[in-house]
């Protein structure tokens, strides 16, 4: 009988255990809700566990490789360097020598010798104007100067010889000296017929028509420019004032050209401008092709700082703790690939662009985390990017 009954638990539990459990898609094609509702339950509960035992895997593998965990940064190492500030203000291009010619002497323009673009030179004849008879005056004041000037040396002889009297003497040196002062301006009238160049430069503007009447200091004739002797001017704020001196390195942009240029502080004004409160500065600038011209816009980069051996870092990679302080991380090199990362509370100096000097905090020869600054905490290992990564 005890047989019997064994024999027939250990059938029934064969047959337990050789029936097939339903799939998802069976239960969902039942239909049945508690059958549906109980099944969901029975999978959330195995995700759970699921989950639980991948964290407990996860967090063993960071304890016992710790590789894994190691994020990639990249690094400098911190050597002496120039590094220069500079202040940026703008500025126009300018000359002293750029003019508009007026006739000196009112008459017909009788002839333009020049054209617009011509080179000139100083003193060249750019135009004649009609004299008006002025010409034939000269000639016959020149002819009364010879007489009268005749006269006189005969006059002075006889008078030193102690012939004739006083008078004589006298009326000759006179009218040679009254005709002398004549020719002398009729001659100095004459020289204004003739418009001449006052300076070497171009001719920018032809303004007058050949032909044309023109009177005394009232019609414009050229525009001569000098563009060899060119500068720039630019107001920079007084608080700059013992910074900006005469030398100064400068760099100028003139972005309208595509031109770049660097010089020095040609001139430093000692008005300050009441209305900007401001003063000006003037920049020499080559132009030896002339394609330079006036009035054009010009960023204007002048160098008020400068240190011959500083220590510089990128500005993006410095943090703040909560105190306020600024913070970099170095690294502790274990080897050639893995180190550990410190922090270094620093202090800063003047910043250019992304480069901010470093007075206090690092030292030559540390090498700092540049990438990667910003995941890791003290005390972490990382991982140093080779230059193939």
């Amino acid at each position: 009988m005890k047989k019997s009954i064994l024999l027939l638990v250990t059938i029934s539990l064969l047959w337990a255990c050789g029936k097939s459990e339903k799939t998802v898609d069976q239960i969902i094609e039942e239909g049945s809700l508690p059958e549906i509702r109980a099944k969901k339950s029975e999978l959330n509960s195995k995700q759970k566990e699921i989950s639980d035992k991948i964290a407990l895997l996860n967090e063993k593998i960071e304890k016992l490789d710790t590789a894994e965990s190691r994020p990639l940064v990249t690094v400098e190492k911190l050597s002496d360097t120039v590094f220069k500030h500079y202040v940026e203000v703008q500025g126009d291009v300018k000359t002293d020598e750029n003019i508009v010619i007026y006739p000196e002497y009112s008459g017909v323009l009788t002839k333009i010798y020049v054209e617009e673009g011509q080179q000139v030179n100083a003193g060249q004849t750019l135009a004649k104007i009609d004299d008006g008879g002025l010409s034939s005056q000269l000639a016959e004041a020149q002819t009364q100067l010879a007489l009268a000037k005749t006269t006189y040396e005969r006059q002075e002889r006889l008078w030193n010889q102690q012939i004739g009297s006083e008078i004589q003497y006298l009326e000759a040196k006179t009218k040679y000296e009254a005709m002398q002062s004549s020719v002398n301006q009729l001659q100095a009238q004459l020289a204004k017929t003739v418009v001449k160049a006052p300076f070497k430069g171009t001719i920018d503007n032809v303004i007058a028509d050949q032909g044309q009447l023109v009177s005394q200091g009232q019609n414009q004739l050229f525009r001569l420019i000098n563009l060899r002797d060119m500068y720039v001017s630019a107001d920079v704020p007084e608080t700059y004032l013992g910074k900006i001196n005469k030398g100064t390195e400068v760099i100028i942009s003139l972005k309208s050209i595509g031109r770049e240029y660097k010089g020095e502080v040609l001139q430093v004004t000692s008005f300050i401008n009441p209305n900007n409160r401001s003063f000006e500065v003037k920049i020499a600038i080559p132009n030896a092709d002339e394609a330079i011209k006036p009035n054009l816009i010009a960023t204007v980069k002048l160098n008020d700082y400068s240190a011959q051996n500083a220590l510089v870092i990128p500005q993006s990679i410095l943090q703040e703790n909560a105190k306020g302080e600024s913070i970099a991380y170095y690294i502790k090199k274990k080897n050639d690939s893995v180190g550990v990362a410190k922090r270094a509370i620093v202090t800063t100096g003047k910043s250019y662009k992304d480069k901010i000097e470093i007075t206090e905090g690092l030292n030559q020869g540390q090498i700092i985390i540049l990438e990667g600054a910003r995941t890791i905490r003290e005390g972490q290992e990382v991982k140093i990017a080779q230059e193939d990564e």
